[in-house]
């Protein structure tokens, strides 16, 4: 059964919402900008085969409040730090697609003894160079090119099923540029901070990913020490949505 609870963190400063399913060892995870809802059949899956699966709720996503100082992508990596303290769990598996992959990686970089790996989904972050490419800016496409970037099979696109869902979905955008619309998607310091991550990586990336290609994922697994990159078959920029049971069976 899934819950969705709310504290607040920072001396009452930030309201911070989250779902929370299943038990045993704790996952986090770290949405893009497709929102909550996108990570929600792999906590389903996590859960199912014994994990405590929390999908944190960004402030400025699906209608949550978001304070003015509250803007950067460190400034949600310090977030689910706190939540992580707030929850007093350990050995945490983070888990992050898109952003939330690049949000995975700046949480991890802090050293916090209670993660213990992270798995990388496609994810942003890094600068454009002429061997990785660069990021496709989705605000760029028409829909359906969006859709054909994004997916392997484009009816597999989460499709707003009314009017506010589609509302919720545009604001969801709008929260996603607050974090990184400037420098877009990336840190151009993050490839030189990559050497220092210290915890087990998996890198999965869908084959078919046309908002970062294959080519882009394979420098984070040679940019972080000892990590790990399997491809995903029949799968764009949401492996976790076209092919979940392949990315369960990649977590392990």
């Amino acid at each position: 059964m899934i819950e969705i609870s709310r504290t607040t963190l920072f001396a009452d400063a930030l309201p911070i919402a989250w779902y929370e399913m299943g038990s045993g060892r704790p996952t986090l995870l770290l949405h893009g900008g497709a929102g909550p809802g996108s990570m929600m059949g792999l906590a389903t899956g996590l859960a199912a085969r014994g994990r405590r699966a929390i999908i944190p709720v960004y402030p400025g996503f699906d209608g949550e409040p978001r304070p003015s100082w509250f803007h950067r992508i460190d400034d949600l990596a310090i977030m689910a730090l706190a939540l992580i303290e707030w929850l007093e769990i350990g050995d945490v598996s983070l888990i992050g697609n898109s952003v939330g992959g690049w949000l995975a990686i700046e949480t991890g970089l802090r050293r916090s003894p209670r993660i213990a790996e992270q798995v990388i989904i496609d994810a942003v972050g890094l600068d454009p160079t002429p061997e990785g490419g660069g990021i496709v800016d989705p605000a760029t496409l028409p829909p359906a090119l969006l859709l054909a970037h994004s997916f392997h099979d484009p009816s597999r696109a989460l499709v707003p099923r009314d009017a506010a869902a589609a509302t919720t979905m545009a604001n969801n955008q709008r929260a996603l540029r607050v974090y990184a619309g400037e420098p877009f998607m990336h840190d151009p310091s993050l490839r030189g901070r990559l050497s220092s991550v210290n915890i087990p990586t998996l890198v999965l990336w869908g084959e078919s990913d046309r908002i970062v290609t294959p080519a882009y994922g394979q420098q984070f697994a040679t940019l972080i020490p000892h990590a790990r990159m399997q491809s995903i078959a029949a799968a764009g920029h949401f492996p976790q949505i076209e092919q979940l049971d392949d990315v369960l069976a990649a977590i392990r």
